[in-house]
């Protein structure tokens, strides 16, 4: 039976009326910005972002880094439906237009397949413009830019949710279309734009699913109900979502993995520090049986269920690599689709075994190798491409490069930011600086485990947008500075804007400044030089 709020008053484990009376304070922050407003600026600045990236998508045109892997699988994933290995000369091949590359041998690969799903995706999806066709650099870079820019408005969405600011809002998405890690990564044929679009994603439904939570704490307390007692509150739509997403994120590389522990513990924390708040006592086991429980299947259990359905190539042909491993080996009993599943899941587990032990044993002596604790300063990005014959700058030294490189402001910044946001939590406890950090941690601490593993600078981005999130977290304080001393509240509100104004004006200039390395433009190798500021960002480890 429901117990009223006013019924309910004498009990000694209720809080009092005022606490009620506050719940929608608490819980339901004011949101200044209309619905119509904030989605408009999210487009338009993903816009933007998408408009950098396509232009010029095709260059340089051929194959180049890790396309060479990533872009043929998924065309042989796309043909076969599972990867495929590729004739020796299958890159000149696919330069000169002929599509005929495959052997009869499945390939193996070390990263699961959602990635190159996409990737093939986005070369259908390219195929099917009046200017486009299949298979060109173009068509398997397309899904690639579409993910960055749809990252962007992710952000843009995600920064305004949180900070209540269309303006910080959309200065987050403006400062992730605009770094050159980001842009690049937008631009080639690899999954790291994709694992970061997921796991951001991911993040983004677990917020919305904190405030929906916390919307119907407060719609239940003003509704008479006491929230002291309540136990299931509705089901987590949104919860489930992020579990779809994570479950996307590993289905293109294992390092979302971190992503999903930290994840996963941080949304059944926000629902135990509700039910505190709401006044429960000994709320632990309602919290548990739940919240906790339930967490647990709609993150870990969905994602595992969609990283497996992202095998589904593999599994329902005949063709893969092993796919043959543990023919013959179901039991007698098993009738015959039965016997037939079991066979293909002993293989894909000894499968996954295979790319474990490679990647156990990975060794490199790559010259862009970077180390986990040099990612933040940009100290060895990494040369994707580079042409020193190239024409078109108007010059006898033309060159043309793409440089993966961080814009080095936003990196740089976010050092700072990284120290506002923990103290920040360490002082009021402000959840978005905690979460923030979670995010950055789980991008970035869980490699300082493997020392000995070859590690590079594209590794990052999946914690470039948490980081971002602390820049405009750490702006947005500085820009609300005074609101509790009016007598100075115009100055400290004047030096923030100033602030803002500049960190947003130096990034735009960084980026323009090294847009012509990262973009495969011909120019004046003597021009190129300068922009690369260290002998690291042209030539590595590997010396000059």
């Amino acid at each position: 039976m429901t117990t009223t709020a006013t019924s309910s008053a004498s009990d000694p484990d209720m809080p009092p009326p005022s606490r009620f009376a506050s719940l929608r304070s608490r819980f339901l922050p004011a949101d200044p910005v209309p619905l119509w407003l904030g989605w408009l600026a999210a487009v338009v600045v993903a816009g933007f972002a998408g408009a950098l990236r396509l232009v010029g998508l095709g260059e340089p045109a051929r194959i180049y880094f890790d396309e060479t892997y990533y872009a043929k699988d998924a065309y042989g994933l796309w043909s076969h439906g599972h990867e495929h290995q590729t004739v020796e000369n299958a890159d000149e091949l696919l330069a000169q237009g002929q599509q005929e590359i495959f052997t009869g041998t499945g390939d193996f690969v070390v990263h699961p397949p959602m990635g190159k799903w996409l990737i093939a995706l986005g070369d259908w999806l390219w195929s099917l413009f009046p200017f486009g066709s299949a298979m060109t650099p173009e068509g398997w870079r397309f899904a690639a830019a579409l993910a960055g820019m749809i990252s962007v408005l992710v952000l843009v969405r995600l920064a305004t949710r949180l900070t209540r600011s269309l303006l910080l809002g959309s200065a987050a998405g403006l400062l992730l279309a605009l770094d050159g890690l980001h842009f690049t990564l937008s631009r080639i044929a690899m999954v790291d734009i994709f694992l970061t679009l997921f796991v951001l994603a991911g993040f983004a439904c677990l917020v919305i699913d904190r405030d929906k939570t916390r919307e119907r704490w407060v719609r239940l307390a003003e509704a008479g109900v006491d929230v002291t007692t309540a136990g299931w509150i509705g089901m987590r739509w949104w919860r489930l979502a992020a579990g779809l997403c994570f479950g996307t994120a590993v289905g293109t590389k294992w390092s979302a993995l971190f992503f999903i522990a930290v994840f996963g513990l941080l949304t059944v924390a926000w629902d135990y520090g509700a039910r505190r708040s709401v006044g429960q006592r000994r709320a632990f086991l309602r919290w548990f049986g739940i919240d906790a429980v339930p967490a647990f299947v709609q993150t870990v259990v969905v994602a595992g269920l969609v990283y497996l359905v992202s095998w589904s190539g593999w599994l329902f042909t005949a063709g893969g690599y092993n796919r043959e491993h543990s023919a013959g080996t179901a039991p007698d009993w098993m009738p015959g689709f039965l016997a037939s599943s079991y066979e293909a899941l002993v293989g894909l587990a000894d499968y996954h075994r295979r790319m474990m032990e490679f990647h156990n044993g990975l060794t490199s002596d790559h010259s862009y190798i970077s180390a986990p604790w040099e990612w933040l300063v940009m100290r060895t990005p990494v040369m994707f491409h580079y042409d020193g014959e190239a024409v078109g700058c108007g010059t006898g030294n033309c060159v043309t490069s793409v440089v993966s490189i961080g814009t080095p402001i936003v990196w740089w910044i976010s050092l700072l930011a990284i120290a506002v946001m923990l103290a920040w939590w360490l002082t009021l406890r402000d959840w978005r600086a905690g979460a923030v950090l979670i995010g950055v941690a789980a991008g970035w601490l869980p490699w300082l485990a493997f020392p000995d593993r070859p590690t590079f600078l594209f590794y990052a981005l999946p914690m470039l947008p948490f980081l971002i999130l602390a820049i405009v977290l750490m702006l947005g304080l500085v820009m609300g500075a005074g609101e509790e001393s009016p007598r100075f509240a115009p100055y400290t509100r004047a030096l923030g804007g100033v602030v803002f104004g500049v960190v947003l004006l130096l990034v735009v200039a960084n980026f323009a400044y090294l847009y012509p390395v990262m973009s495969a433009y011909p120019m004046d190798e003597g021009l190129w030089r300068e922009r690369l500021w260290f002998d690291v960002w042209i030539y590595g480890n590997g010396g000059s």
